[in-house]
């Protein structure tokens, strides 16, 4: 998870990132006994993808 996202985020770093928190999130999804703090903490990463995509106009993939 990136610790903290600004209106002004640079799409400079989007590959990077995106990357990142997309692995985040499959690990997240793959745990079988998430807590609740896991699920949070999935939700936040979510989020962020969303926010980056948008903001980039980057669209999703299937």
């Amino acid at each position: 998870m990136l610790e903290q996202l600004e209106s002004d985020y640079n799409c400079a770093n989007a590959g990077d990132d995106l990357h990142r928190l997309l692995q985040e999130a499959e690990q997240l999804r793959g745990l079988a006994n998430a807590s609740s703090d896991d699920r949070e903490r999935l939700n936040r990463v979510e989020n962020q993808i969303h926010f980056i995509r948008n903001k980039c106009s980057i669209p999703h993939e299937s």
